[in-house]
């Protein structure tokens, strides 16, 4: 049986489609991930890990008017991720994540565990909220996990 990351790469190799990650709550997890793949610099163009709120903007051209009306953990600032990493990786697919892994970072109407996942593929951009209730590891493996099987699932959508 084949592993999550082996199906995605196989499927972008497939596809002839590249693939760009920009990381925040995950730390690089996801990347970690995708380069267990032997091969995966086929498909696989590299990743920002835009922990800061400085490197989401002046990296990864994340908007300072988004953060700071909707904050950086948004389904707004996730998507933005996702399109700017398309456009500075210069990949055909962008994988991104935004999120509070916990113990603390907790606000009002954003609980420890909540994370935003943004993808970008040609014109579109679309985003998930999914909310973990592990300890800041397990929030991090589910929400790399959780990214991965959404764009397996994207992957395998396309005609």
């Amino acid at each position: 049986m084949s592993s999550i990351e082996q199906e995605i790469g196989n499927l972008l190799r497939q596809k002839g489609l590249t693939l760009g990650v920009v990381e925040s709550a995950t730390g690089g997890l996801i990347s970690h991930l995708i380069t267990n793949i032997p091969g995966s610099s086929d498909y696989y163009k590299g990743a920002i890990t835009a922990y800061s709120i400085e490197t989401k903007i002046k990296v990864v051209g994340v908007k300072e008017d988004t953060i700071n009306q909707y904050g950086v953990v948004s389904h707004q600032v996730a998507e933005e991720m996702a399109k700017g990493g398309r456009k500075i990786l210069a990949t055909d697919i962008c994988l991104a994540d935004t999120g509070i892994a916990g113990p603390s970072g907790a606000t009002p109407g954003k609980p420890v565990g909540l994370f935003y996942l943004g993808l970008s593929h040609k014109g579109e951009t679309f985003s998930q909220k999914h909310s973990f209730q592990g300890s800041r590891e397990q929030n991090k493996r589910d929400a790399a996990q959780t990214a991965l099987n959404w764009l397996r699932e994207y992957l395998i959508s396309l005609k």
